[in-house]
């Protein structure tokens, strides 16, 4: 049960800071900023990772469990449980912002800010990137280490400062549809539902190419 309570607890506080960053600069009248933003979730993520990466690893991402099991690190069993706790907490998180934030319709769903395909194609590659970092830091299907948190979360915060303004930076299916889920608002939820997995999954298989060519 520990592994589970550290994803859903790590997926509530994550969406809770992140989106609620978002929410908060809405509300605010900006006081955030982009900038501000991307400090956020680049810090949060830093802070789980080194408070739940020995219990769970610190996935707190569908793409990511699932790709830990297609590259043979993390059981297949064990994944329909993680995405029920990382859904679980990112809905929790959802709720208590709509709660706190009721006038705010949106609570920081990710929307395209051009077409769909340049939007999917950004958070392919983007996802792609990150997951690519999170196989070379991790030690088997668990990010901990100094090294791990910092790679990580500054990972993330470098690409929500260049992708936040043209697709949301997502990379994270649940992280997505929470806030849809509450505002039922799911317009181009099929990006952020399909692009990051196919990033994860496409940065396993680049992954096991290096590992390959460095055993060589």
């Amino acid at each position: 049960m520990k592994k589970y309570l550290s994803e859903y607890l790590g997926t509530f506080i994550l969406l809770f800071v992140g989106t609620g960053s978002v929410i908060v600069n809405q509300h605010t009248n900006g006081a955030l900023g982009l900038p501000g933003i991307a400090t956020v979730w680049g810090f949060v993520i830093i802070a789980l990772i080194y408070s739940f990466g020995d219990l769970s690893g610190a996935h707190f991402n569908p793409a990511v469990s699932i790709a830990f099991a297609v590259d043979h690190r993390f059981a297949w069993k064990e994944v329909p449980a993680f995405l029920m706790a990382q859904l679980s907490g990112a809905l929790s998180a959802s709720y208590v912002l709509h709660y706190l934030f009721p006038e705010n319709e949106t609570l920081a769903i990710t929307q395209p800010s051009g077409t769909w395909a340049q939007s999917f194609i950004l958070e392919l590659l983007m996802t792609f990137i990150l997951m690519l970092v999170i196989l070379r830091v991790s030690t088997g299907a668990k990010e901990k280490g100094i090294t791990a948190g910092i790679a990580i979360g500054g990972t993330v915060w470098m690409l929500v400062l260049f992708g936040g303004p043209v697709s949301g930076t997502s990379l994270n299916p649940t992280r997505s549809l929470a806030p849809a889920l509450v505002t039922g608002n799911f317009n181009a939820i099929w990006i952020y539902l399909t692009a990051p997995l196919a990033g994860t999954l496409s940065a396993v298989f680049v992954h096991r190419i290096l590992m390959q060519e460095s055993n060589h």
